[in-house]
């Protein structure tokens, strides 16, 4: 009998599903909305709905089941499959997922989870950018900042399940705008996505002038987006921006090479959008920092947005 896996990829705004085949292609995909007021236990009745209609529909017992792969921006004690908490949904924490989804669909299959950039590094070292490559950094970008670690072609999860929270390393202790993480001053407070428009916000609020705020409709909406739009008309409250970004990725990525000596980045997420914007003078300071001619490579993510069900599908194949 041919076994299938499946693959979730669970966001702060959606949820992305995909059935693999024995040969680990993907023949189907699934997406709902994620939903952030929901209680843990809600949110995961969802989960569970959505795989029995999987099965449901593609005719599938569970012994045609190789198990359930689930990637989530979460920290996860790995071996147990709790969740600890989750920036993007403020309401999943401490919360025993694995449990409680095993039992919610009846027991008698696997199911694993893991950190997201986890999954996105399993899928990008296996047949992505990182292919080839012993040790390699998957760096996702976007509305946080973080990293999957793969050393001698395999995920390192370190002691409790979090290695590669990277984002979080603390740049200036006590200083600048709290993050998710609870602390002031960590790299991601400076440059992911969402944390830029914050200090974009501050600084108008201090009386800074830019077209963002005509371009958005208020300040309030201004986006990632908007930025590059700014950017590309001249606005200095924009540039100024992308300068803080590119700085702080720099030192984010320069730390990560200085204590792991892994020369491959891969990077991902949606801040790939702003292009030669912002990478190359990334690249350009990192080159700075770096007193020596050894090659590191910075490499585009290229499974595209299947990447997180690919990757928690990969869970299965440890």
């Amino acid at each position: 009998m041919e076994e299938y896996s499946i693959g979730i990829d669970v966001g702060g705004t959606k949820i992305a599903y995909g059935l693999f085949d024995g040969s680990r292609n993907l023949v189907k995909k699934y997406r709902t909305q994620s939903d952030a007021s929901l209680s843990s236990e809600a949110f995961f009745d969802n989960i569970a709905q959505m795989i029995q209609k999987m099965m449901e529909d593609n005719a599938l017992t569970k012994d045609a089941l190789r198990g359930i792969g689930i990637g989530m921006p979460s920290y996860i004690l790995y071996e147990e499959g709790r969740i600890i908490k989750t920036t993007n949904l403020p309401k999943i924490h401490d919360f025993p997922a694995k449990e409680y989804l095993f039992t919610k669909l009846g027991g008698d299959v696997r199911i694993l989870f893991d950190n997201d950039s986890h999954t996105g590094a399993l899928a990008e070292h296996r047949y992505g950018a990182g292919r080839g490559f012993k040790h390699m950094l998957y760096c996702p970008v976007s509305t946080g900042i973080s990293s999957g670690i793969i050393i001698n072609n395999e995920l390192f999860r370190g002691r409790y399940g979090w290695a590669g929270e990277s984002g979080h390393m603390i740049v200036t202790p006590g200083e600048g705008i709290e993050c998710g993480c609870g602390n002031k001053g960590c790299l991601m407070s400076y440059c992911s996505g969402s944390m830029i428009v914050k200090h974009i916000q501050q600084r108008i609020k201090a009386g800074v002038k830019t077209i963002m705020v005509e371009l958005a409709g208020s300040a309030d909406k201004i986006t990632p987006y908007t930025i590059q739009i700014a950017f590309d008309q001249g606005d200095d409250l924009a540039k100024w921006a992308l300068e803080q970004m590119a700085q702080y990725m720099a030192v984010w990525t320069y730390n990560l090479y200085v204590t792991l000596n892994i020369n491959c980045f891969v990077f991902g997420g949606g801040l790939l959008k702003f292009g030669d914007r912002l990478f190359p003078r990334i690249r350009k300071l990192f080159d700075e920092y770096n007193k020596n001619k050894m090659t590191v490579y910075f490499k585009k993510a290229e499974l595209g947005d299947d990447f997180g069900i690919i990757g928690a599908a990969e869970l299965l194949f440890q």
